[in-house]
């Protein structure tokens, strides 16, 4: 086995693969919301429209699309193995345990978060991006995502699911944001500080962005 194998399916490896992919879906996420708030123009999903035209037909877009569900299946497949070979550590639990004195609740439950991501993704991506690439590659023409934004998020129920997912999300970036840096070794003590106040914005802010989509179209703000 090379050094480079080894490394990744190390402890250690797991852990900075963990953190690269981690950035690497940041980042994404940053475009998603970023795209995403050009609804609250309010201009009929004309900008929305326009930009995620481009974002769905850029060929260098669609190439890394391609790269995004790969850093999406490496980061959950790392991140399972990693929370089994976390437990499989400790197969009996000690006597007194009080990890809330050592750690926050949310980064002892990074792997339950992270599932219910999965389930929000899963649940996303068949609402919107799926049936729009299948239609790309089946007619050569996107769909209106605009309006089945209109259509899908006139259900409670939904909104309801995806406001759920969006919480998880902000448990999860706020853990994940500072653990990503610490993986890679990039902690220091003028910058800590930095990148605590860097990551708990970001947690927030992009969580709501996404949260505020469905709440307001259900409430009747954009249309």
């Amino acid at each position: 086995m090379s050094w480079f194998s080894q490394t990744l399916t190390s402890s250690i490896g797991k852990k900075l693969l963990m953190a690269l992919t981690g950035l690497f879906l940041i980042s994404f996420l940053v475009v998603h919301a970023t795209i995403n708030a050009m609804i609250f123009y309010n201009d009929g999903g004309e900008t929305f429209s326009h930009w995620g035209h481009f974002m769905g037909t850029n060929p260098i877009i669609r190439t890394l699309e391609i790269g995004l569900v790969i850093g999406f299946i490496i980061h959950i497949a790392d991140g399972l193995l990693l929370w089994k070979n976390n437990r499989d550590a400790r197969p009996v639990k000690y006597a007194v345990n009080n990890a809330a004195a050592n750690s926050t609740w949310y980064s002892r439950s990074m792997g339950l978060l992270g599932t219910l991501l999965l389930i929000f993704l899963v649940v996303h991506t068949s609402q919107f991006w799926i049936p729009n690439r299948s239609n790309q590659f089946a007619t050569g023409e996107e769909l209106n995502l605009y309006q089945m934004m209109l259509e899908t998020f006139q259900n409670p129920v939904i909104v309801l699911v995806y406001v759920l997912g969006c919480i998880s999300l902000f448990w999860h970036l706020l853990h994940g944001f500072k653990s990503a840096f610490q993986s890679l070794g990039l902690n220091h003590v003028k910058y800590n500080g930095l990148i605590s106040f860097v990551g708990t914005a970001f947690s927030i802010i992009v969580p709501i962005l996404f949260a505020l989509m469905p709440i307001s179209i259900y409430l009747g703000w954009v249309k």
